[in-house]
């Protein structure tokens, strides 16, 4: 008896969080945030950021002093006359040194490094923004085919109900000889062709709803009702505003510090050292042989054999090619907005048209029902208008789908 009781309550309780879990809604949002929070890559672009902003420091740590200690044990023995010349290894070696060492650079040296590291973090921190455009137009894409597939199965929900309706109706009438036997098996072919497609399309819900928590990185098999996604065409910007172009521009800043960087490669380059401590042959007052040494290197570029001149040669090539890119991308850019904009106004005026006929449809079927359950109409006249009604209905659907689709499309070329 306890038993029993238990399965009730856990039963009811059961029930309550499926009805709870349908009841709430997810919206866009919610995918897209969780999106952004779970994508590797975007996590990657960021770590990408924090190292090159420690290669920065790394510049500036490299321009003080470096203090290493060196020690070099040698000895070289002569065996039987045989071994090493002694003018050269001087038998033995003992040294235990304290070594500083600076390099000198310009004040230009070091800020077109620093400039490098800067347009890399950049160009870096725009391929996220790209990435993050991206990753928000397929999240979008996907969203709105499973809230399509949503609004679906509202409607085929609400013709499954008409339809049964009129299934009692008709077998009444089909008892009392008003309507064929055919008739009624014609319209029971229409009915459970409908309750097939519905079961179809509610797999395929359940599908794209997994699909659309895999791409946001989200561990969960429920699945809850969507919110309208409500998007809104965004104002056309100007396209040098837009990261597209960002990322154009941030190429041509790269191409010009290279070239900075290649000219310090001809400056002289000046390195001071200075060391101290114990250094010996052990040959002669090994005791007095602890001291000290400064100097200077001097590096003067004087010959190259023309790759200089070459490494221009390069970078020419790659603006050009920079520019045609550019300039390729801008002109596919301004065609598809414009078909796009096309498109939508199209789509948007045949929505109109096509609630219209479904408004017509509705009445039509609404007058149908009435002259059915009198049997004053041709049953295949009401299963025909019924078609026409799944057929316009289904294409609203569509079309609204659609609509949505070319408004993601214009709004990710034209953020």
């Amino acid at each position: 008896m306890r038993v029993s009781k238990l399965r009730i309550v856990l039963g009811i309780a059961f029930s309550m969080q499926v009805i709870l879990a349908a009841a709430q809604k997810n919206t866009l949002d919610y995918f897209l945030d969780q999106a952004l929070d779970n994508s590797p890559l975007l996590k990657d672009f960021q770590n990408q950021q924090l190292s090159l902003s420690l290669d920065s420091q790394l510049i500036g740590a490299a321009l003080k002093p470096q203090v290493n200690g060196n020690s070099t044990n040698l000895y070289a023995p002569i065996i039987n006359g045989y071994g090493y010349d002694e003018a050269i290894t001087n038998g033995q070696q003992l040294s235990a040194l304290v070594v500083v060492s600076k390099s000198f650079l310009s004040n230009k040296a070091v800020a077109a490094q620093v400039a490098n590291l800067q347009l890399q973090s950049l160009i870096t921190r725009n391929n996220g923004k790209i990435t993050e455009q991206d990753l928000k137009k397929a999240i979008i894409d996907q969203y709105i085919v499973v809230y399509g597939e949503q609004l679906e199965l509202d409607y085929n929900s609400h013709i499954n109900e008409l339809l049964k309706r009129e299934d009692s109706i008709l077998k009444k009438l089909t008892q009392d000889n008003v309507y064929k036997q055919t008739d009624y098996l014609s319209f029971t072919v229409t009915r459970q062709q409908q309750l097939l497609t519905t079961s179809q399309l509610q797999v395929q819900h359940t599908f794209d709803y997994s699909g659309l928590n895999y791409l946001a990185g989200i561990l969960d098999t429920t699945v809850q009702l969507l919110a309208d996604p409500h998007l809104e065409l965004r104002a056309n910007p100007d396209f040098s505003s837009s990261v597209f172009n960002r990322q154009f521009v941030l190429d041509s800043l790269k191409l010009i510090n290279d070239k900075a960087l290649l000219d310090l490669n001809y400056r002289p380059k000046i390195d001071a050292f200075a060391d101290a401590g114990y250094n010996s042959s052990l040959a002669y007052l090994p005791y007095k042989n602890f001291g000290t040494s400064i100097g200077i290197n001097l590096s003067i570029p004087i010959y190259d054999g023309r790759q200089r001149r070459l490494q221009y040669s390069k970078l020419a090539i790659q603006e050009r090619t920079r520019v045609n890119k550019r300039d390729f991308f801008i002109r596919q850019h301004d065609q598809q907005v414009m078909q796009l904009l096309q498109q939508l106004r199209a789509t948007e005026n045949f929505i109109e048209q096509i609630d219209k006929q479904i408004t017509y449809t509705e009445t039509l079927i609404t007058v149908n029902e009435r002259l059915l359950a009198t049997g004053d109409i041709r049953l295949t006249d009401f299963i025909l208008a019924l078609n026409n009604y799944f057929t316009a209905r289904n294409m609203v659907t569509q079309n609204y789908v659609s609509r949505l689709k070319i408004v993601n499309q214009i709004n990710y070329w034209t953020k």
